[in-house]
Order: C-alpha cells, then sequence, then structure tokens
C-alpha cells in the first residue's frame, strides 16, 4: 500500500515537472521572441548601431556554460533562477535609467522594457517552482543584491550596458529552453 501511494507520487510529480517544463519552454520562447523585438527597438530608439558591442559587462549573467553537459538538471536551474534574478534587477535598473532620459516621451519602449521585465520576473518565479519540484524544500538561492553599482556611467556606456543585458537576455532565454528540455526527457536525468 505505501509502495503504491509512493508510485502515485513519483509519477505524479512527474507530470507536474513535465507540465512545468513544457509551460517554462513556452515561456522562454515568447520571452525570446519579446526580447528579440525589444532589442530592435532600444537599437533603433537609442540611436545605436546593431553591431554596437556590448561585450562582457559586470553584473551581466553570461549565458555560455563551458561545462553544460557535466551539469545536473539542478544545478542547471540554479544557474537560471540565479541569472533571471540579476535580470530582473538590471531590467528595472534600465526602465529607471529609461524613465530619466525620455520621461514620458518615449512610453513605447518603457512598456517594452516594463512588459519583458514582468515576464522575467514570472519566469524566475516559474523556476522556483521547479526548483521546489525536485527538492521538495523550497527554492534554492539567495534574491540578488542587483548589479553592481558602476559610478560614472555615461549615457552612451549607458546605452551600451543596456543592449548587452538585452542580448544577453535572449541568450539565456535560448538557453533556459534548451535547459527545461534536458530536465523534461524521461530517463535517468530527466526522470
Amino acid at each position: 500500500m505505501a509502495e503504491e501511494e509512493e508510485e502515485e507520487e513519483t509519477s505524479s510529480a512527474a507530470l507536474r515537472r513535465r507540465d512545468l517544463c513544457s509551460r517554462g519552454i513556452r515561456l522562454a520562447g515568447k520571452m525570446r521572441s519579446d526580447v528579440a523585438d525589444l532589442l530592435d527597438a532600444y537599437v533603433e530608439r537609442q540611436g545605436l548601431d546593431a553591431s554596437a558591442s556590448g561585450a562582457a559587462l559586470d553584473g551581466v549573467p553570461a549565458a555560455a556554460a563551458e561545462r553544460w553537459g557535466e551539469q545536473t538538471e539542478s544545478q542547471r536551474l540554479v544557474d537560471n533562477l540565479r541569472a533571471y534574478r540579476a535580470f530582473r534587477a538590471l531590467l528595472t535598473e534600465m526602465l529607471e535609467e529609461q524613465r530619466e532620459q525620455t520621461g514620458a516621451a518615449d512610453p513605447a519602449l518603457g512598456d517594452a522594457l516594463a512588459a519583458v521585465l514582468l515576464q522575467v520576473s514570472a519566469f524566475a518565479y516559474h523556476l522556483e517552482e521547479l526548483l521546489r519540484l525536485e527538492s521538495r524544500g523550497p527554492a534554492g538561492g539567495e534574491e540578488a543584491a542587483g548589479p553592481p553599482a558602476l559610478p560614472g556611467l555615461g549615457l552612451f556606456e549607458r546605452k551600451l550596458r543596456g543592449l548587452g543585458v538585452l542580448r544577453e537576455l535572449a541568450r539565456w532565454a535560448v538557453r533556459s529552453a534548451r535547459d527545461l528540455r534536458q530536465l523534461a526527457k524521461p530517463g535517468p536525468g530527466g526522470r
């Protein structure tokens, strides 16, 4: 009897996990599409060249994973959660800067930034749910303290930093979908 209950609980957890992964993959795809649209608008409205470098910047999580294949599913989820928490702080900062720069003059860009910020927050919550299911406890990782203070950044440097944030967020959306597909697979790694 106890074995049947445990088997039923395991089966239910596996179904919940697959459902969360499927919804997460869709969320990541939508976020990637919206970030691509925002990136185009951002480049245009900020007067940047699309090929401008937004090279590695302090506080912007890099989506590249040298040892991705060696990570456990839980490690991938924790990495994703940390990244999206950092992006939440970075996008909040970008939104504040954009409002200071343009005020009410460019509400479309502010609205698009706010919409992506909401998606990032929702995705972080989604990852927390997956981590709770994985560990059957509270989600791992501390809330990010926010991006490091970068005193003295001029307007152009802030624009380039914003470009780098959006580009890396787009890469993370692709990586997250890949991580969730891996997690959703049945078998030893994806249960």
